[in-house]
């Protein structure tokens, strides 16, 4: 069976200290083992593929990556050059490799139109998003202009966990919380929740969203979601559609990365339905090995599989035979 993963993160010598803030939540043997695969995006990926019997990887920059640049100017550039160094990447390993674009979400227009370009011109399959860009998440209004554009080509944003923009207080004391084990998915559950509220998928119905790691939780809480609206003060917020659970059964999108478990896949199935589950391995955060075995061996139908695997991926991100 063919299988198509979605979350797969590289790095360019040129963008390392982007990631610094990432290296240094990890441990440093770990860091050391994970560092080179992130820029080997020839002999050592596709032998880790290989193995694992991965067809195909979309690749993205890892995290937080343009989105760290604090000139708008110099990441509108930069933006443009990782995406076409991505774009060179696939065009050498065509049967190997897809990509997600880069924005440089510090200037609104023009990430529309690089990501216009990025999928016009050199084919990738949307854009990864990591968290914040200075502070102004998704839902803010001058970033509609990036939600329409995305609307328009028919291609999803990513939206991965990055560094937060601040630390909440329940956290203050425990750096141990900070980052993917525990705070990154609360805080991109939030960032996607906001984008609900903020209206934007009432402004924009056909857009798409991706999270990764079976979806940040959010799976698990629709019905709680919508009865605590139903009681709440809404300060004025309206949704065309009534309850948050809708929006996420109709827009959101979820992919195994980082999550090698049972039961929150068979929760996502059941919350989403199979046509909004895909598969993804985090590769090289990630077990690549680990993730493929586990789909392979996931207690769901041999129909849901063939969607996880790559149906979903080849209709979502116009991926051919």
């Amino acid at each position: 069976m063919r299988t198509i993963a979605l979350e797969e993160h590289f790095l360019t010598g040129e963008l390392a200290h982007y990631s610094d803030a990432t290296r240094e939540l990890a441990q440093p043997q770990i860091w050391r083992e994970t560092a080179p695969r992130l820029t080997d995006l020839a002999e050592q990926r596709l032998a880790d593929m290989d193995r694992a019997g991965v067809d195909i990887a979309v690749l993205s920059l890892t995290a937080p990556g343009i989105q760290a640049e604090p000139d708008p100017q110099l990441a509108v550039a930069r933006a443009a050059e990782v995406n076409d160094f991505l774009a060179g990447l696939v065009a050498a390993n065509p049967g190997r490799f897809r990509g997600f674009a880069a924005l440089p979400l510090q200037d609104p227009e023009a990430a529309a139109k690089e990501l216009q370009r990025a999928v016009e011109q050199l084919g990738l399959c949307g854009a990864l998003v990591n968290a914040h860009t200075g502070g102004v998440y998704l839902d803010a209004p001058p970033l509609r202009v990036v939600w329409e554009r995305a609307e328009a080509l028919d291609v999803p944003l990513y939206l991965h966990p990055a560094n937060g923009f601040d630390t909440p207080h329940v956290i203050a004391g425990h750096p141990e919380l900070i980052g993917p084990m525990w705070s990154w998915g609360t805080d991109t559950a939030t960032h996607a929740l906001r984008i609900i509220f903020g209206g934007v998928f009432d402004d924009f119905p056909g857009a798409k969203l991706l999270l990764g790691h079976m979806g940040e939780s959010l799976p698990y809480s629709l019905w709680r979601l919508d009865s605590r609206w139903d009681w709440h003060r809404h300060h004025g917020v309206q949704l065309a559609l009534g309850h948050p659970s809708h929006y996420l059964r109709r827009n959101l999108y979820v992919t195994t990365s980082g999550v090698c478990d049972n039961p929150p896949l068979l929760c996502a199935l059941a919350a989403l339905g199979p046509e909004h589950v895909l598969f993804a391995t985090d590769y090289p955060y990630e077990d690549i090995d680990v993730a493929t075995a586990f789909l392979a061996g996931a207690p769901i139908s041999e129909a849901d599989r063939a969607l996880i695997s790559h149906l979903n991926a080849e209709s979502l991100l116009h991926i051919a035979d």
